[in-house]
């Protein structure tokens, strides 16, 4: 596991020293410095290289399940859409995000491919609402909402998920335009023109059969959260029931399928 370093007065070459040894992030200000630092890296070889005896070394907090490492949240554009911490300065149209253990950042790439096809089917084809399967933090239910669709709704099994999912709404006034309901795609009932999951692979493929159900007649079904060595896997199963792949993303090892219902 990475974990954090800091370090006061840093000699003026350690922000190299840092980035040739790998460094995940570093955040510096002059007089104080910290970095997350990969676990390769022993501590006692770190401090030598820096030539620093007061090197403080903690745990690292990680986002987005283990799997995005960031010092602090920070504001991260994808397409059009800004998204950014409660207090950060930014625009009155960004999308605010309050840091929670819930998954979904904005800075993981499975989240990027989904918000980046989520922008380009809406400027193609508008649609009235979204179902949000594993809404996690709510990113990309509230994401919808804010590039234009009207209504939205985000489903999880993880009831902590659904707390920080409402108080991510009520953070961007988007309350009364959000539904959550706990549980997952057999937990809902109807149908909507467009549904996005980014969940894992494993999962997607199990709930194939449910979630194509709650997919509309030549609705579109957004899938994330897949590693790129068993994307054929997760497309054959969605094939099987009637999705017709239309279009994919990859980024950092993982993949976007986006399939449309056949019926």
């Amino acid at each position: 596991m990475p974990y954090r370093i800091d370090l006061t007065n840093p000699p003026p070459e350690a922000l190299d020293v840092l980035v040739q040894l790998g460094a995940l992030d570093v955040e510096s200000n002059g007089l104080e410095l910290a970095a997350l630092m990969p676990d390769a890296i022993a501590p006692e070889e770190l401090a030598s290289e820096l030539n620093a005896a007061g090197l403080r070394v903690s745990p690292a907090l990680a986002r987005d399940g283990n799997s995005v490492w960031l010092l602090s949240p920070r504001t991260v554009r994808i397409g059009s859409l800004l998204i950014a911490p409660p207090d950060a300065d930014a625009p009155s149209n960004a999308l605010r995000l309050n840091d929670a253990q819930a998954f979904g950042s904005g800075h993981h790439p499975t989240t990027a491919m989904c918000i980046e096809s989520l922008e380009e089917m809406l400027s193609m084809e508008p649609v009235p609402t979204l179902l949000d399967v594993g809404t996690g933090s709510g990113i990309l239910a509230l994401a919808a909402l804010t590039l234009g669709v009207p209504r939205s709704v985000g489903i999880d099994i993880d009831h902590d998920a659904l707390a920080i999912a409402a108080e991510n709404a009520r953070l961007n006034h988007l309350s009364d335009r959000l539904q959550l309901v706990p549980g997952g795609p057999g937990d809902v009932s109807g149908v909507w023109p467009l549904v996005v999951a980014n969940i894992l692979a494993a999962p997607l493929i199990e709930m194939a059969p449910v979630l194509v159900r709650r997919v509309a007649s030549r609705g579109h079904l957004i899938l994330s959260g897949i590693p790129s060595s068993v994307e054929s896997e997760v497309r054959e199963a969605y094939k099987h029931r009637g999705m017709k792949h239309t279009a994919s993303k990859e980024q950092g090892g993982w993949v976007t399928l986006i399939v449309r219902a056949s019926w």
